[in-house]
């Protein structure tokens, strides 16, 4: 009976977040992963997902812990909880938030590993340098642009695939990108990116789009567009250390170490809450402080004492 229900209240939220939140598949599916983990956990102490306990969430971090998951999921697991609870509480199925007051694990605060501007830039170059090749082909004008984006708009790689030639205004510099839920937000590009777009529009594209029908903006050797995972390896074999998630972090990070406030790298990578930016806060405290060393009358008074 208490598998039955449990079941039922986790298909009603899959419901929810896909017509009304408007998540995509592969999120609900995730969502559904760690609800019946937890579900199951419960089982053991004749619990249900509607009366859980702070204790009961907070036993089930533990568990985790001890079964050496890494934070990260474990950060990922409650913010899922969280939600969850949210909609209960706001459908009035539940009096009191089991995960109200509930820290996240360190892990979720630490800043994602990065590429350093050297390492990036050594990549795109290698990429510019093939596309400008005097006998250069579409596929390495694609990548090249494919490379240029992912950097410099920040992109995820599903919001890559799921571009279109008609969200393109190269006149204007910028591109209108569909985010997770199907937001869209406009995203401004830089000089060295809109000209690989143009490039590859203009000479590569065309012959790859077999039956002139196709959308998509990137193209495979077959007209069809890209999967996901073929944009990954495309980035890992053009550097070992990299991947497009580390290309979006890293140009979050980039932006931010001179001098973007956190509001608009929040608007500029679409994260719907402040807090998923919050992670790149240390960055934005060191650059204050430097400007706050530079600017402020007292800031060097103890070097100028010396």
């Amino acid at each position: 009976m208490s598998t039955g229900r449990n079941t039922e209240l986790i298909g009603e939220y899959l419901t929810y977040l896909r017509v009304e939140k408007g998540l995509r598949p592969l999120t609900c599916e995730a969502y559904e992963r760690d609800l019946l983990q937890f579900a199951e956990y419960l089982k053991s102490g004749n619990a249900l997902l509607l009366t859980a306990r702070q204790q009961e969430v907070a036993g089930f971090l533990e568990h985790l812990r001890t079964h050496s998951v890494e934070s990260r999921s474990m950060a990922r697991k409650l913010s899922c909880l969280r939600g969850f609870y949210k909609w209960l509480l706001l459908d009035k199925r539940i009096r009191h938030e089991p995960t109200m007051n509930l820290e996240s694990p360190d892990a979720w605060k630490v800043l994602p590993k990065s590429l350093a501007p050297a390492e990036v830039n050594s990549m795109l170059e290698r990429a510019a340098t093939a596309a400008d090749h005097p006998e250069v082909d579409a596929i390495a004008l694609r990548d090249c642009a494919i490379l240029e984006l992912l950097y410099a708009g920040g992109l995820r790689v599903s919001e890559l695939t799921g571009l279109c030639v008609a969200d393109l205004s190269l006149d204007a510099g910028r591109a209108l990108v569909r985010g997770k839920g199907d937001k869209e937000r406009i995203v401004p590009l830089g000089a060295l990116c809109l000209k690989a777009i143009h490039d590859y529009l203009e000479r590569g594209r065309p012959a790859l789009a077999h039956s002139g029908r196709a959308n998509q903006l990137f193209l495979s050797t077959r007209g069809k567009a890209l999967s996901r995972e073929w944009v990954w390896r495309l980035v890992k074999s053009s550097d070992s250390h990299a991947s497009p998630h580390k290309l979006r972090h890293s140009c979050a990070t980039h932006m931010v170490e001179r001098g973007a406030d956190l509001r608009t790298v929040q608007t500029f990578l679409g994260h719907a809450d402040i807090a998923t930016t919050q992670i790149y806060t240390h960055l934005a405290l060191g650059r204050l402080k430097a400007v706050h060393r530079m600017h402020h009358p007292r800031a060097r008074r103890t070097e100028q004492e010396g």
